[in-house]
């Protein structure tokens, strides 16, 4: 596999790019090197309160939200890349009203390619920007640099 998205939402499963496994209990983590792990705030929130030794989760591109304090002691990755609201985040929407994702710095993809810092004007989004941020940052890491990442 690809990539794993921890605590997605049912209704993301079809939007998810191809490859990506949506991950419902944590000890499933354990069992791969993900090259890329996405975390939604609840899967964040679940991994924080289990502390219990199932195991370590690796990655190697972690996307996790920036209001997360630190990572769950159990998680190893070789590089976060934090998203939310913030502008400290490495992505973060420029706008909500007409909402456009805003990547603020060069961001490596699973593939080794990077994505430079740029601006994705959003249309018809299955839901509120600030809400699908992980999804919209794991189809920007994920999909191929061929298809627009943001056609549902």
């Amino acid at each position: 596999m690809d990539a794993a998205i921890f605590d997605c939402p049912m209704e993301w499963v079809r939007l998810l790019p191809r490859g990506v496994c949506p991950i419902r209990r944590d000890r499933e983590l354990t069992e791969h090197i993900w090259p890329l792990l996405a975390l939604t705030p609840k899967g964040c929130q679940a991994l924080a309160e289990n502390q219990a030794d199932d195991g370590k989760i690796t990655c190697r591109l972690l996307l996790a939200p920036g209001e997360l304090q630190a990572l769950p002691p159990r998680l190893q990755a070789e590089t976060v890349i934090s998203y939310g609201l913030s502008p400290r985040d490495s992505l973060t929407l420029s706008s909500l009203r007409s909402p456009v994702l805003c990547v603020q710095r060069a961001l490596p993809r699973p593939d080794g390619r990077i994505i430079d810092a740029q601006e994705f004007p959003l249309s018809s989004l299955p839901g509120p920007a600030e809400v699908i941020l992980p999804l919209l940052g794991l189809r920007l890491l994920q999909m191929p640099l061929t298809e627009p990442p943001f056609l549902w």
